[in-house]
């Protein structure tokens, strides 16, 4: 009797997926961007724009950890105080995109035909031209400014994110628990908002992600080359725009934002990674 019991082995921890480890490291370090800046007042950390020209392009201390600029600025201070702006900037962008992006995909992928046709070919036009032209022809009607690349980034990528939420869309139209909707009657509105949403949004979270990594080093790109923050807003593409002239006086003007991109960067990797782990049944990331 015993034997015909089945057992059910209990899962190691080795048997988590890679995707599932990387989204733990991806928040945590994310939660470490905003626990420092919540922090920052009680790290006795100078201003950011507090300037000590007799301490100039001072080495990492025990006064300034991570030193101090070309006008004796502390890097730690002006890092952490960059935090909400390249952050807040990156992510503020993406939900441009996506607030364009899913209405558009969703209106084009329900409709079809010739409404379908004519919101493609818009975005179509929009994708003709190159990201980095159509940005900064924005930026050049607008002036350079934070607010400027951040409306030149959206504009320019919310067409690709619109053709994959149609995409998306189309797939889940075909699916037979929504013809069965459909046929018994449910309205429009509660086919989408309770049959294709559901569907859609899990892979559509994992792009936005992934994505917004990507919208972070471009807007940090744009800063880095004159044309996105402006001085003397601390932001981590700016002060790495300030550290090229001084990087063999003073390399940790350099290194301290680039670690910061980098470290911010990879955070939204992992997250979008271990979110494909966990939403999408059908990739098994296993060790």
């Amino acid at each position: 009797m015993a034997d015909s019991i089945p057992m059910t082995k209990p899962t190691p921890l080795g048997s988590l997926g890679l995707g599932s480890v990387g989204l733990v490291a991806g928040t945590g370090l994310l939660a470490l961007y905003v626990l420092l800046w919540f922090a920052s007042s009680y790290l006795f950390l100078p201003g950011p724009d507090k300037m000590d020209l007799l301490a100039r392009l001072s080495a990492p201390s025990h006064v300034h950890l991570l030193g101090t600029d070309h006008l004796g600025r502390d890097v730690l201070a002006r890092i952490v105080a960059a935090i909400p702006v390249s952050l807040g900037a990156s992510l503020l962008t993406m939900f441009g995109i996506f607030a364009i992006a899913l209405p558009w995909g969703l209106c084009a992928g329900l409709l079809e035909g010739r409404i379908d046709a004519l919101m493609m070919r818009l975005a179509d036009i929009i994708m003709a031209f190159p990201t980095l032209i159509l940005t900064l022809a924005i930026i050049g009607f607008m002036g350079a400014s934070l607010e400027a690349a951040i409306i030149g980034v959206a504009v320019a990528w919310w067409p690709s994110m619109a053709r994959l939420v149609r995409a998306l869309v189309l797939s889940a139209k075909e699916k037979d628990f929504v013809k069965a909707a459909r046929l018994g009657g449910a309205s429009r509105m509660r086919v989408v908002f309770y049959h294709i949403l559901p569907q859609i949004l899990p892979p559509l979270a994992v792009i936005v992600s992934l994505e917004t990594a990507s919208v972070l080093l471009a807007l940090s790109g744009l800063s880095f080359l004159g044309i996105g923050a402006q001085p003397p807003m601390a932001e981590w593409g700016a002060m790495l725009n300030d550290a090229r002239s001084f990087f063999a006086q003073a390399p940790h003007m350099f290194v301290a934002p680039g670690v910061a991109v980098t470290l911010a960067v990879l955070a939204f990797n992992l997250i979008g990674e271990g979110l494909r782990d966990l939403l999408d049944k059908r990739e098994p990331y296993r060790w």
